[in-house]
């Protein structure tokens, strides 16, 4: 599953840095202790359709006064996006940990309808994931679902791993068995994810088929699939 643009508008042709820095700035507040983000307007506006929103539309307040507040952000996850508003790049994460944050500030570029930016972040989960050769746990794939709606590209992309690593399993684990009696939801999602994969019919077992092989074209053991 490729990613794709937010649903909230395709992404605008990028533009050197130089020409989004111009000398009207805006002050953001952040979170309950209302931290103070002096940002480039043009800038802030160019890659966010929320802002420009806000900003661009005379009949605000905030476009008179240039400032805004979104005390519901944590500051953590803000700084995080301001440093990929100024550099257009995000820091690899080192370790499973450090994913938390990038889903924090996925959920935000969501909330600020910036395509890039959740491009950006699950090309960024995606590789942390394939090249350490790990899948995304439960714990964080339940994150993403309270967090996401249907069709969205993180959760996309989060299933088609799962439905990966639990069909070359030689067992559900456990806990992966109790969740997807809980939530149909997580079971039907993983058997699209598999349908997406296009399987030839004669790579698939056959349970009708009384020969040893099940069908598979003869071949024995289990099949592996490409992420």
């Amino acid at each position: 599953m490729s990613p794709e643009p937010s649903q909230n508008g395709d992404e605008k042709p990028q533009k050197p840095l130089y020409e989004l820095l111009t000398h009207t700035l805006v002050d953001i507040y952040v979170g309950e202790e209302n931290s103070h983000y002096p940002l480039h307007e043009k800038l802030l506006c160019h890659h966010s359709p929320f802002f420009a929103s806000i900003f661009y539309n005379k009949s605000n307040s905030s476009s008179r006064t240039k400032e805004f507040g979104l005390p519901e952000v944590d500051d953590t996850v803000f700084a995080l996006f301001v440093g990929w508003l100024y550099s257009r790049a995000l820091r690899y994460p080192e370790e499973e940990r450090d994913i938390g944050p990038l889903l924090d500030l996925y959920f935000l570029a969501s909330k600020l309808q910036i395509a890039g930016l959740e491009t950006d972040i699950v090309e960024t989960v995606r590789a942390y994931y394939h090249n350490n050769g790990t899948y995304p746990g439960l714990r964080r794939v339940q994150y993403v679902y309270a967090n996401t709606e249907e069709d969205n590209v993180m959760r996309e992309m989060m299933m088609g791993s799962v439905a990966r690593y639990l069909t070359l399993a030689d067992s559900i684990p456990e806990h992966w068995a109790k969740a997807l009696k809980k939530n149909g939801q997580l079971s039907v999602d993983i058997i699209r994810s598999i349908q997406e994969w296009h399987l030839e019919e004669g790579n698939v077992p056959d349970a009708r088929d009384a020969s040893v092989d099940r069908g598979r074209n003869g071949l024995k053991g289990p099949v592996g699939f490409s992420a």
